[in-house]
């Protein structure tokens, strides 16, 4: 994977009116979706990943070079059995089926999560998938999949306290820096722009540590209708917001003016 000079998002402010480098997004609403046209829930599923080749072929059009998209939550396991097994059969399905395409399209695929609880045939073909994309430059696309906020930052801790324990590490000398690059998404900037489709708005144990800045986008559109025009909305938005990182407005435009003088 390239392009990973694009990571520590929020040490320099970009400036208002461009796109964003990383977009995350919670792909919520295929449930109702498939409830809304008297269909079986898996169907919204599958008619779901419509939307994630619309925006995976959005962001290469328009030269984003980074999108995550949580696919499957360490919380989904909740959900009836059925339903489950068929989403795990849809994941492999996906990762078999579209991995050469990716790999036509100069697309880069990473999945993160704890994959540990997935079949050996799921995380063979992530392996697989991984392998063949990897050196592709045109998008980053990384997908969360049994993935859980609270369970990357437990993780990263993790690491440390075992460095700590063979004496790689000063406990007394722990930063912010030393989580971060232990976390599953280490190798991605921190997204500039997080949508969630389907009309709920919190952000339900994803990318905590990674969201702290991030600008919030939510719309009542179900993901399988979630379409060009609807992401569109969603970067227009973005691009009249104004970041500032802790600083006041008057600095922001103050220090893009002496930029562009």
């Amino acid at each position: 994977m390239k392009n990973e000079s694009h990571c520590s998002s929020t040490q320099v402010i970009p400036e208002t009116g461009i796109l964003p480098v990383h977009v995350a997004i919670i792909m919520d609403g295929n449930g109702r979706w498939a409830k809304k046209n008297g269909l079986p829930r898996i169907a919204g599923h599958k008619r779901g990943l419509e939307s994630v080749r619309t925006v995976v072929k959005a962001c290469v059009n328009k030269g984003i070079p980074y999108l995550t998209l949580f696919a499957f939550s360490s919380e989904n396991w909740r959900r009836p059995p059925t339903e489950v097994h068929l989403l795990m059969e849809l994941f492999a399905n996906a990762l078999e089926s579209k991995a050469k395409k990716l790999n036509d399209n100069d697309v880069c695929l990473r999945v993160v999560g704890d994959t540990t609880r997935f079949s050996s045939k799921i995380r063979m073909l992530i392996n697989r998938a991984e392998n063949l994309t990897r050196d592709n430059e045109k998008l980053n696309l990384t997908v969360a999949a049994n993935y859980g906020g609270r369970w990357d930052i437990s993780q990263a801790c993790q690491k440390i306290c075992a460095e700590i324990r063979v004496g790689n590490i000063n406990p007394d000398e722990v930063v912010e820096q030393d989580i971060k690059a232990r976390l599953s998404t280490r190798f991605l900037p921190e997204p500039d722009l997080f949508i969630r489709t389907g009309g709920e708005k919190r952000i339900s144990n994803f990318l905590l540590w990674q969201l702290a800045y991030t600008e919030l986008y939510f719309t009542d559109t179900l993901w399988p209708e979630f379409d060009n025009e609807a992401f569109d909305r969603a970067l227009r938005s973005f691009t009249k917001r104004q970041r500032r990182f802790g600083q006041t407005g008057d600095q922001v435009i103050g220090a893009q003016q002496i930029k562009n003088a």
